[in-house]
């Protein structure tokens, strides 16, 4: 296979990139997450803006909730035992050293299993909320879905440090 520039690819190293940018991706999203929430403390990372809101706390166990259906259910088949309504409720409160445990243990789990799947593998497939998917679909989702609460709780902790927040990513200048 020939690319742009003339570069030649064969299969098994196009396979080492895909996975290598899965799991590169994810690892970026994780660190952020943990970085923000760093800054945080117990309080911080349970509070919300109104009822109709989420907490940090709430998006963690969420993200755990779908690394256990697409992940640990769908690729892998363990029992599917989530409970997506209760992931939202208003009751979910979290130390932030647990929080962030559950981080390391979810994203350990799709990293790990990005790792495992070989090419063949990643074209699987496996049925969605009702759709046929390859299994690189899945894992391209669950970094796209991670990177929206990513956001989400970036947001948040800049909502609740305001200057004192140190960002993730490029510092933003200062004037």
């Amino acid at each position: 296979m020939r690319a742009a520039g003339g570069c030649t690819f064969t299969m098994n190293t196009l396979e080492q990139a895909v996975k290598a940018n899965l799991i590169q991706k994810s690892a970026e999203i994780r660190r952020r997450i943990l970085q923000a929430m760093d800054q945080l403390n117990d309080d911080q990372i349970n509070w919300r803006f109104n009822s109709e809101c989420n907490s940090i706390a709430n998006l963690v166990v969420h993200i755990r909730g779908n690394i256990r259906q697409r992940i640990e259910a769908g690729i892998l088949g363990k029992p599917d035992t989530r409970d997506r309504e209760a992931e939202f409720d208003p009751g979910v409160r979290l130390t932030l050293q647990e929080a962030k445990q559950m981080i390391e243990e979810s994203f350990d789990v799709l990293e790990n299993t990005m790792r495992n799947l070989s090419g063949d593998d990643l074209l699987n497939r496996q049925t969605v909320r009702g759709k046929s998917v390859t299994l690189y679909d899945v894992l391209s989702q669950c970094n796209a879905h991670f990177s929206e609460h990513l956001g989400q709780i970036l947001y948040v902790t800049k909502m609740l440090l305001a200057d004192a927040y140190v960002s993730t990513s490029i510092p933003k200048k200062r004037r």
